[in-house]
């Protein structure tokens, strides 16, 4: 096999998005790697201006269908931060819950429908089904309860609109969730089989040093509030992000990326919210984690397939928890009254944290807004990872050598939709 060569791939499946990588090796060695998001830019911080303040998290909601409660809650959060609302009791649980349901049904299918494929052997997972039909249909009826919680409290599974500022437009009645309950109890157990079924996957020894950044809350395992930390020292107020973080033009991509100031690129996500806050899981996901071995910190990217399927038993567990505990608040919102200004909300959307600012004037017209999602927050890390993954399996033929990066790319699941405010794979070989 020559040592000079170009490898391409046009698009990678089993990604959100269009995207290409660009692959040069020299002489046996690797040259040049470059990640290339080019689905055109979709403008939406443009198009929210002049718009009403309780338009936006409608309109957001349409930048990803996979994850729209992460972009609903975030503009929420940055509004009511903007009118001085505080959001507590049987209303701030609802929020929680439905945050469940976008985990749950967002993680089983990266897991099951997306990657599990990958290290199984298989081109998708139609050819899973056909070997481990059984394994595909716990996935789709683990994912069908997430989707459940979305459609009760957000009044459709595919962009909610039942989420205001303010709390929600309708709650539900107790006894609206008495089946559900019945449906989130069996998938509590079979989100457990399904742990050991992502740690029985073959992982590649790829330890990596990461910047870990996600939200912190000293009570509960983050969603939808706290402070932005890592692992080396941060430790920030939400309204803060951009003091410490700025999203820089890389002419190869038409996503901005994202570093943090004087340090560099980091990681949002699951593993950067599992090792920053594995004591705020609940007993039951410390209990299964444990028993798997992974009480300890995660810094292989391959294992993130565990770690979100941990989080999917975590999000099943604090759901019913809501749910048993759950009494039908008086109002199913908080009046409020209109005040210029600017606010600031960050979310943990299943792919890490999505950071909103907004400017409204007395009027509650939208005069500028800024939307940060995770994906781009990631680029330059998975750009890096690439970088010191290639050269382990770079005297692969061409035909390998794609299929293992494009394996290495969905370990972050990336949104690349929401991103262009993904694989085409071109390896040159010199």
């Amino acid at each position: 096999m020559s040592k000079n060569r170009t490898i391409k791939v046009d698009y990678l499946a089993r990604v959100e998005g269009e995207g290409a990588l660009f692959i040069k090796v020299k002489d046996g060695i690797l040259d040049e790697c470059q990640l290339k998001i080019f689905e055109p830019p979709r403008f939406f911080e443009a198009f929210l201006q002049d718009r009403e303040y309780t338009e936006a998290p409608d309109i957001t909601a349409r930048i990803c269908g996979i994850c729209p409660i992460a972009y609903i809650m975030s503009s929420i959060h940055a509004m009511e931060d903007i009118l001085n609302i505080k959001v507590d009791g049987q209303l701030r649980e609802l929020r929680r819950l439905i945050y469940c349901g976008e985990w749950i049904e967002s993680h089983v299918l990266h897991v099951f429908m997306l990657h599990a494929p990958d290290f199984l052997g298989y081109q998708d997972a139609i050819q899973l089904a056909g070997d481990k039909p059984e394994l595909v249909k716990m996935a789709l009826r683990l994912k069908k309860a997430g989707n459940e919680i979305v459609r009760l409290l957000g009044g459709r599974e595919i962009h909610p609109i039942n989420n205001r500022v303010g709390g929600f437009y309708k709650v539900p009645e107790k006894q609206d969730f008495n089946v559900l309950l019945e449906e989130l109890k069996w998938a509590r157990d079979a989100s457990i089989e399904a742990v050991k079924v992502a740690n029985s996957l073959p992982f590649p020894d790829f330890d990596q040093e990461y910047e870990f950044v996600a939200l912190h809350h000293p009570d509960e395992y983050p969603f939808n509030e706290g402070r932005l930390i890592s692992n080396r020292g941060l430790d920030i107020a939400i309204k803060d992000y951009e003091n410490h973080f700025e999203e820089i033009h890389v002419e190869r991509s038409n996503a901005l990326h994202s570093v943090h100031k004087g340090a560099g690129n980091y990681l949002v996500g699951p593993m950067a919210r599992y090792n920053l806050n594995y004591n705020q899981l609940s007993d039951l996901t410390k209990e299964v984690a444990k028993g798997i071995g992974f009480d300890r910190q995660i810094v292989n990217p391959f294992q993130s397939i565990v770690v979100r399927s941990l989080e999917t038993v975590y999000a099943i567990d604090e759901a019913i928890r809501i749910i048993e505990n759950y009494e039908k608040p008086d109002k199913p919102f908080i009046e409020h009254k209109i005040d210029p200004g600017i606010g600031y909300g960050c979310t943990e959307a299943p792919r890490g944290i999505l950071y909103h600012r907004y400017e409204i004037d007395e009027n509650g017209l939208i005069k500028t807004a800024k939307i940060v999602p995770p994906t781009a927050q990631n680029q330059s890390r998975i750009e890096e990872d690439l970088s010191n993954f290639i050269p382990k399996f770079i005297d692969l033929s061409d035909e390998d050598l794609t299929w293992k990066c494009e394996q290495a790319v969905r370990n972050y699941d990336p949104c690349i939709s929401c991103a262009t405010h993904f694989l085409k794979l071109t390896i040159e070989r010199e």
